[in-house]
């Protein structure tokens, strides 16, 4: 169980010369590995049809895939969660650079403002997107954080995943992907999932397991493109 004390990161000087170091150097080594991707894209429709009708998507992804999908949805003004611990602060410094907005807190903490925040930047105009797994999992079992804001606003859910075809695997939690230089990536974005103003919980449980249901298709759908098969599903994200 995480500890309920919440240390005050901020009071030290050492601590925000480390996380203002950290995403300066982080953004130019992200921005420069991501640009040399090749790009092949499916569903791209979705995400205009859905900004054409004047609404707003939520995007909705796993946390395995943050730094491609950070650099194809850039400077869009989409705003996210970011936690509030020192993680979070130069992840935050890093995503702002490719021109995110962020509103800090988890679903372990500060979640209720961090949601109230993307319901009124939304209110603004401003895209919003989640890491359904996020942030620290279990992986590929999405949080309802997503089908909240979307019963919230009226705005419609747009899932999507990307593949790459060659990466590295970071040997943490969610698996993260990291392209390697000039590796094609693949991106395969859903249709919009609408959630009624007046769903109830069981309604609520049904979309989350509708959006995992997704995202699996959409992964299969992103490796096709790249021609291989998606691996096994693990038994947690199958619970």
């Amino acid at each position: 169980m995480e500890d309920s004390r919440r240390p005050d990161w901020r009071t030290s000087r050492l601590k925000r010369f480390q996380a203002a170091a950290i995403s300066a150097l982080g953004y130019p080594l992200a921005a420069l590995l991501t640009s040399t991707l090749r790009w092949r894209s499916e569903g791209d429709e979705h995400y205009d049809a859905v900004i054409q009708s004047g609404r707003q998507p939520i995007m909705a992804f796993w946390h395995g895939r943050i730094l491609p999908a950070t650099h194809y949805f850039r400077r869009r003004h989409i705003v996210v969660i970011t936690s509030e611990n020192f993680d979070g602060e130069w992840i935050a410094g890093i995503i702002e650079r490719f021109g995110y907005g962020t509103a800090r807190g988890s679903t372990s903490r500060g979640a209720a403002r961090a949601l109230l925040q993307l319901k009124r930047d939304m209110a603004a105009g401003k895209p919003a997107a989640f890491t359904l797994d996020g942030p620290r999992g279990p992986a590929r079992v999405a949080q309802p954080g997503a089908v909240w804001l979307a019963k919230a606003t009226g705005n419609p859910i747009l899932p999507f995943h990307i593949e790459a075809d060659r990466y590295w695997t970071a040997n943490s939690w969610d698996r993260t992907q990291i392209p390697k230089p000039y590796a094609t990536a693949a991106i395969a974005i859903g249709e919009p999932i609408q959630i009624d103003g007046d769903a109830d919980e069981r309604e609520i449980e049904r979309s989350r397991q509708l959006l995992e249901e997704r995202l699996r298709g959409l992964e299969a759908s992103a490796c096709a493109m790249l021609g291989r098969r998606p691996p096994a599903a693990s038994p947690q994200s199958q619970a």
